[in-house]
Order: C-alpha cells, then sequence, then structure tokens
C-alpha cells in the first residue's frame, strides 16, 4: 500500500461498509469457459492460480498495471480471453473502464482461523491513478457453485466484530473496495473454487451496472457477524 493516495471519485453506494452484493448472474456458466484456460502459478489469498484476460500490454502476465507504470484501467485482453468469450462479455457488459481481469483457482481451505491468520489482505489497486479520476475497485463472478464457501470483509483486520461474509454459490455478484478492506475467501468442498475477479473504474457506468443487477428480495444479501 501507498503512504498516500490522491483523491478519487466514489459511488456512493461503497462510502459505507465498502461493498455491495448483486443478484445473481442470469445465465448458464459453461465450465468450457474457464476449465481450459492457461493458468500461471501466482498466490493471492490462499493455494492459488490464475489465469489472466487482461493485463496491462496483452500479455499472460498477472502482476499489477504499475509494473508497467500504468493504473489499473485500461486492460488489453489476452490470448486466454479468445477462448472465454462470455466472460469477456460479462466485463465489456458494464461498460465501465476495466483494467487486470483474471480467473482465480482456489483451491480449499484447511479451516477459517486460518484464512484469517494468514490470507486477509488488502489490494493496492490505486497506485498510479491519476488524481480526480473514479477510484478503481474490484467485481466478482463466482463461477463455481460453492455455497457454504464465502468472502470474508473485514474494515480492521483483528476486529472479528467488522466482519462481514458475503456466500459464493454459482453466480454471486458483487463489488468491493478491496484496497479499503482487508479481504479472502475461505473455501471448502473437495474441488478447486473458481471465479472471475475484474478490476473497475468507478464512475456512472459502473452505477447503472450496480442499478440493474441490484438485489431482490429473492436474492439474499451477505450475512454479518453478530
Amino acid at each position: 500500500m501507498t503512504a498516500v493516495q490522491p483523491q478519487h471519485s466514489m459511488l456512493p453506494g461503497l462510502v459505507d461498509t465498502g461493498f455491495i452484493t448483486l443478484r445473481p448472474y442470469g445465465q448458464a456458466l459453461d465450465p468450457a469457459q474457464w476449465e481450459g484456460l492457461t493458468y500461471l502459478d501466482w498466490k493471492s489469498g490462499g493455494d492459488t492460480n490464475f489465469a489472466v484476460l487482461a493485463s496491462a500490454n496483452g500479455e499472460d502476465d498477472p502482476r499489477g498495471f504499475w509494473e508497467h507504470g500504468l493504473p489499473d484501467k485500461d486492460g488489453v485482453w489476452t490470448v486466454n480471453a479468445q477462448t472465454a468469450p462470455v466472460l469477456r462479455d460479462w466485463v465489456t457488459a458494464v461498460g465501465a473502464r476495466y483494467g487486470r481481469v483474471r480467473i482465480i483457482k482456489l483451491q480449499p481451505s484447511t479451516d477459517s482461523a486460518s484464512v484469517i491468520e494468514r490470507y486477509l489482505h488488502q489490494d493496492d489497486n490505486n497506485r498510479l491513478n491519476p488524481e480526480g479520476e473514479g477510484r478503481v475497485v474490484r467485481a466478482w463472478l463466482n463461477l463455481t457453485d460453492n455455497p457454504d464457501s464465502y468472502m470474508i470483509l473485514r474494515e480492521d483486520r483483528d476486529d472479528p466484530a467488522t466482519e462481514h461474509r458475503i456466500p459464493l454459490p454459482m453466480g454471486a455478484q458483487f463489488v468491493v473496495d478491496t484496497e479499503r478492506l482487508w479481504h479472502a475467501v475461505y473455501h471448502v468442498g473437495d474441488a478447486p473454487r473458481y471465479a472471475m475477479i475484474a478490476s473497475f473504474e468507478c464512475g456512472p457506468a459502473l452505477q447503472d451496472w450496480i442499478d440493474a443487477n441490484a438485489v431482490t428480495e429473492a436474492a439474499p444479501p451477505a450475512t454479518q457477524l453478530a
């Protein structure tokens, strides 16, 4: 994390809690869209591998855009994206500027305490983001059906009273200011969990997409610890 961040415009709905849960994705998800991609051994938040769909220069490079002297915006599609058109379309349909787009393959966790102790982290989304532009946040689309797994979010890393949990059934969609919130996924089961993670710039386009995918009564919000 950089010591001083420039000021960026923020979506009103993220100011309070730092995250927004949306209604589930309404289309069928085909494992062929992600299982056949090229995955790199890149660790973040657990035993993970990543398939890069958009990078700073269109190469199969999982590093942050700042490694190329760029903000996390205006991503360039990689070869992987050519074989995942539905996932690519999900990103472009948002309509906002996007940066890094990846598929995470997360192996099952050992226990929730270990996830909290070892893997809770914050991202560095806004390094080199020009002052006055929209803040970069991240959106998720859960690709596999993992209803007993959940994203852990904490305002204060060491204070469980600030914790929220977002369940991860297939098609779960949510937006998180991951530079503000500590986060990691506790994944249970005997198979990997797959999800798409995309960086987006806050602004009218992202707000419109969030409004169009607002949670209904049939789609419960994230749970909060007592």
